[in-house]
């Protein structure tokens, strides 16, 4: 289960859902409901998107029109208390996009993580050193100090420890395409260290690896996908593109992510023969 005092990224979107679901309960639009309150229809609109955080007075007013009682009042003001705390990756914020700080929120509650990567090694199961040239490759594209690289290095690390190694940790399923593994970054020697590390960190109980070889029939043609599930809120797929990040939250497209990694999995070698492939390519890293 996740640890006991949660997320606020999930706190804050668990709340303006809460607060949705008693608004359609009085069959309320937000329009009627901001206008029997004297708000504008943003407002109520960007309290349930989570965008906007709600004051304890806006709550108690909410929960007044809709009529709900004490105890449901005091179950709302604890997500808000719990909301307004800090998450660790808001001290990354300055040099992390916002999307992905986002990310970084839900992650931390998630029961469990289905990610799908095509290109390159997964940040959570990247080495120091190899998570460095990932980011410096992308230097040719885009401005990032070098204080800019360290604090993303940090912040990657920081990650996988509070993901990987936390005392409830979620359960992690990774398909890596061949190619991840041959693309270079660094030198040898860094592609060496991670097909090593990528083989200790597989054989966690709660982790995962399948490699999806390059003569395999590959079933579903999309980039990079990460299915985050949870044990009382809404699954989201969390999509990464070149410059911009986005979440999926509609059921039925986060269905089909999940159906389309069922179909990569299906494809890919099981754990045992994706480590026996993984430590031959350890093995060329060598030469």
């Amino acid at each position: 289960m996740p640890s006991q005092q949660g997320s606020p990224t999930v706190r804050r979107l668990r709340l303006g859902q809460e607060l949705r679901l008693l608004r359609e309960r009085r069959k309320l639009t937000g329009a009627r409901a901001a206008k029997e309150l004297g708000w504008s229809p943003s407002k109520v609109s960007r309290i349930e998107a989570a965008r906007t955080m709600p004051s304890t007075d806006d709550i108690k007013a909410l929960v007044k029109l809709y009529r709900v009682d004490g105890d449901k009042l005091d179950e709302l003001i604890g997500l808000l208390r719990d909301a307004e705390q800090r998450g660790w990756w808001e001290d990354y914020e300055d040099s992390l996009p916002e999307e992905y700080t986002r990310f970084l929120g839900l992650e931390a509650e998630a029961i469990s993580q289905r990610s799908w990567e095509p290109q390159i090694v997964p940040g959570l199961l990247q080495t120091e050193d190899y998570a460095r040239e990932v980011i410096l490759a992308s230097r040719g594209i885009a401005r990032i100090t070098h204080s800019g690289v360290r604090s993303r290095v940090e912040a990657r690390l920081d990650r996988q420890q509070r993901v990987l190694h936390r005392p409830d940790p979620c359960r992690l399923t990774v398909v890596l395409d061949e190619s991840a593994l041959m693309r270079r970054f660094g030198e040898p020697s860094v592609m060496r260290e991670q097909m090593e590390h990528l083989l200790e960190i597989s054989m966690l109980p709660h982790v995962g690896v399948h490699v999806l070889t390059m003569d395999s029939l590959h079933p579903v043609n999309t980039g990079t996908f990460i299915h985050l599930q949870f044990a009382a809120f809404d699954d989201v797929v969390y999509l990464e593109q070149l410059y911009t990040a986005s979440f999926v939250e509609d059921l039925a497209r986060v269905a089909g992510y999940e159906t389309a990694f069922d179909h990569i999995k299906a494809e890919a070698l099981d754990e045992d023969e994706s480590r026996v492939l993984i430590q031959r390519k350890a093995m060329l890293w060598r030469r």
